[in-house]
C-alpha cells in the first residue's frame, strides 16, 4: 500500500512539474504591453500580427495616463510599455526609484500648439490663458514651443529644464497653466491655447496644430521608446517584440498613417 501511495505521490509531483513548465512556456509567448491608446497601441496592432505568426500573443493594454503603465512594468503585471520619451523616463525614474530602462527608440511626435477659444496665435489677447503639461520634460518642452513662437522669452541656458520659474519676458500677460497632460485636450474650451502632446491630440482626435515643433528643434530629443524592467532586455519575447516593432511593416504603417504628426526614428 505505501508503495502504491509512493509511486502515486511520485505521478502527482511529475505531472505537477510538466504543469508547471507548460504554464511557464505560455507565459513566454505572452507579452503583455502598456500603451497609449493613439497612436502607441495602433502602432503595436502591427506588430501583433507579425508577433503572431511567430507564435507569441501580444495583449495590448491601454492607459490613459503617463504613471500606471510605468508601474505595471517595475512590478511585473506588464512585461513592457511604449508612451513616453527618454526624458521622461529618465525623470520618471529619478522621482520614483524605479527601475525602467528602454530597449528601442521608435518615433517621436511634435508637439504642438493647438486652438481653445482663440484660434490663431496672431488674434491672441493679452493675459490669454495658455495651459500646458506640468511634469517636468514635456513643460520645458513646451515653454521651449511658446518661445520659439514669440510668445515669451526664456532665461539663459533654461533650456529642457526650463519651468514658469524661467520665463523672463512675459509682454502680453499670458497665464500659462500647468495641468496634467491627458486632462488639456479636454480643457481646451476653457483656455485660449494649449500646448498638447502628440499622442493625447491623436486620442482626442484634435486634427491639424496650429503650429508644431519645427524639424530643427529638439524635438528628436523626445523619441517615444519601447520601456522593460531592467535585466529583462534580453529575454526573448522581448528581443521578439523589439524585432518586430522596429519592422519595415510598422514602419510604412507609421508613415502612411499619420504623415508628419508622427516620425519613425528606426
Amino acid at each position: 500500500m505505501k508503495k502504491i501511495l509512493s509511486t502515486l505521490l511520485a505521478l502527482a509531483l511529475v505531472f505537477s512539474a510538466l504543469a508547471f513548465a507548460s504554464c511557464g512556456k505560455i507565459d513566454d509567448k505572452t507579452i503583455r504591453v502598456g500603451a497609449s491608446p493613439s497612436p502607441h497601441a495602433e502602432i503595436l496592432a502591427v506588430a501583433k500580427d507579425i508577433l503572431a505568426e511567430q507564435g507569441y500573443t501580444l495583449e495590448i493594454v491601454e492607459f490613459n495616463d503617463y504613471i500606471i503603465p510605468n508601474n505595471s512594468v517595475e512590478s511585473g503585471e506588464l512585461d513592457a510599455n511604449y508612451f513616453q520619451h527618454q526624458p521622461y523616463l529618465d525623470s520618471f525614474n529619478s522621482e520614483n526609484g524605479t527601475h525602467l530602462v528602454s530597449v528601442l527608440d521608435v518615433h517621436y511626435e511634435p508637439l504642438g500648439i493647438y486652438a481653445g477659444k482663440t484660434s490663431s496665435l496672431a488674434e491672441l489677447p493679452d493675459g490669454a490663458t495658455i495651459a500646458i503639461p506640468n511634469d517636468t520634460s514635456n513643460e520645458a518642452r513646451a515653454l521651449l514651443l511658446l518661445e520659439a513662437n514669440g510668445l515669451i522669452t526664456l532665461k539663459e541656458g533654461a533650456g529642457l529644464n526650463a519651468t514658469v520659474l524661467d520665463i523672463e519676458s512675459n509682454p502680453h500677460g499670458y497665464e500659462i497653466k500647468e495641468l496634467v497632460a491627458e486632462q488639456i485636450p479636454v480643457s481646451l474650451p476653457d483656455v485660449d491655447i494649449a500646448v498638447i502632446n502628440g499622442n493625447y491630440a491623436l486620442t482626442n482626435e484634435l486634427g491639424e496644430a496650429l503650429v508644431y515643433e519645427s524639424a530643427e528643434s529638439d524635438a528628436a530629443t523626445y523619441v517615444n521608446v519601447l520601456v522593460v524592467k531592467e535585466g529583462n532586455e534580453e529575454l526573448p519575447k522581448i528581443k521578439a517584440l523589439v524585432e518586430a516593432l522596429s519592422s519595415d511593416e510598422v514602419r510604412d504603417y507609421i508613415v502612411d498613417t499619420y504623415g508628419e504628426a508622427v516620425v519613425p526614428v528606426f
